[in-house]
């Protein structure tokens, strides 16, 4: 009787496999921080200007911080 291994990926399919799922985890990964930088740039704009001065900032290094 004959068997068939159906639990390995085919000769060849792993690499692509590979592929698809690092563009997908970078996509993901980019998103998440477009995403945190979008919550902190909006975080620090809730701010007064006394409040960012108490944390040593100004309104021009919002978008600076944001994107660190």
């Amino acid at each position: 009787m004959a068997a068939f291994d159906t639990t390995r990926p085919a000769y060849g399919a792993a690499p692509v496999a590979g592929q698809i799922k690092g563009f997908f985890s970078a996509l993901i990964a980019k998103y998440v921080a477009w995403n945190d930088q979008r919550v902190t740039r909006n975080a620090l704009h809730a701010l007064t200007d006394r409040e960012l001065d108490d944390i040593g900032l100004s309104r021009g290094d919002i978008d600076v911080v944001a994107t660190k």
